[in-house]
């Protein structure tokens, strides 16, 4: 169902904001995996590009991944300001300016989903929520294979009922943002394993497993556990494929003493980040809902980035980021496939 093929049940995570390049994706269903493309705040235009460069590179399976974005009703003007000024009292020098952020606060799935519809890329898969049944009728009548992230039996719950072809279980170890559906489900959260194991006893579904997974040691591990396959996302953030910016990179490989942490800081919603000042700095602070503030510090993660501040960056990582290897997309699989294979840890 998944196309899985070359004994690699590896999914690459897809992780938005410009980290799963064509190259990213397109190597790695090329060299047996499934890539995948993080679509969340693209338009119509570069999904559509992004999905026809990647089809140069392989003819192998690809996952095009979608948040379910929350119904935002209004911002509040005095709710922003006080978020403004958390962000003028930062160390740095660094100006933003009054404007307030008006709606629409996110793309259009629907629209987003037209691009879909005519590429058919072999799997569809969402975060943050389940997609409407519109939606769910369309891809099955493509063929095109449709999971969840479910970070809890909850969520499965839901996601089952609506008709989906596998889950991913998404454990606490995860970097970035965890794929929970209220805010309510953060406090729900489990390590991954657990989570494999909730889900196995409830449901006759593939799951792919996801949080913490760095090396085939783990795959292995996963899949004696009744995983059918895994996805993994913090270990190709190095690989020479992805858009992962320098400043980040760096990080993941030098700082590996330093722990990693939950922030509502960046985005407004619960990510994994390597802890740095600014999360240090937001703790107890104002922070306006998912997607609002994440549009707010956009242009401080703009000139971190230029200035390769990386203490103002959204350092997204999982827990396990110290064993990530900077290798071509190749040479990872490679790696895995023998530590697979032999029980290398």
């Amino acid at each position: 169902m998944l196309g899985f093929s070359n004994h690699l049940p590896i999914i690459q995570a897809p992780m938005a904001g410009g980290i799963t390049t064509a190259s990213l994706v397109g190597a790695v269903s090329e060299a047996g995996g499934i890539g995948s493309f993080g679509f969340a705040y693209c338009s119509a235009t570069e999904i559509e590009n992004q999905l026809r460069n990647a089809r140069k590179i392989t003819k192998g399976p690809i996952n095009a991944n979608f948040f379910v974005f929350p119904e935002i009703d209004k911002n509040e003007e005095t709710e922003f300001q006080k978020a403004l000024r958390s962000l003028k009292d930062l160390p740095i020098n660094f100006h933003t300016k009054n404007d307030s952020i008006q709606p629409p606060y996110n793309p259009s799935l629907k629209a987003q989903l037209k691009t879909i519809w005519r590429e058919k890329p072999e799997v569809l898969t969402f975060h943050f929520g389940v997609p409407d049944e519109q939606i769910m009728t369309q891809a099955k009548s493509l063929g095109i294979t449709v999971g969840v992230t479910v970070t809890n039996i909850r969520n499965a719950e839901l996601a089952f009922r609506a008709g989906i072809d596998f889950f991913i279980a998404q454990g606490s170890e995860a970097g970035g943002h965890l794929g929970y559906f209220q805010d309510t489900d953060f406090e729900t959260k489990m390590p991954s394993m657990k989570l494999l194991g909730l889900l196995k006893k409830k449901f006759n579904l593939p799951i792919i497993s996801a949080g913490g997974i760095m090396d085939g040691f783990d795959i292995r591990k996963y899949l004696k556990s009744g995983a059918t396959g895994v996805q993994m996302g913090t270990a190709f953030l190095c690989c020479h494929e992805a858009g992962t910016s320098t400043t980040h990179k760096n990080y993941i490989l030098e700082k590996k003493e330093r722990p990693t942490e939950f922030t509502r800081a960046f985005s407004g919603r619960w990510a994994r980040s390597i802890q740095n000042e600014f999360t240090i700095h937001m703790k107890d602070k104002h922070i306006l809902p998912f997607p609002i503030q994440n549009t707010l510090t956009s242009k401080l993660r703009a000139f971190a980035n230029a200035n390769k501040n990386g203490e103002y960056l959204s350092l997204w990582a999982g827990e396990e980021f110290a064993r990530a290897r900077a290798l071509s997309v190749s040479d990872l699989l490679h790696e895995l496939s023998l530590e697979m294979k032999h029980g290398i840890n």
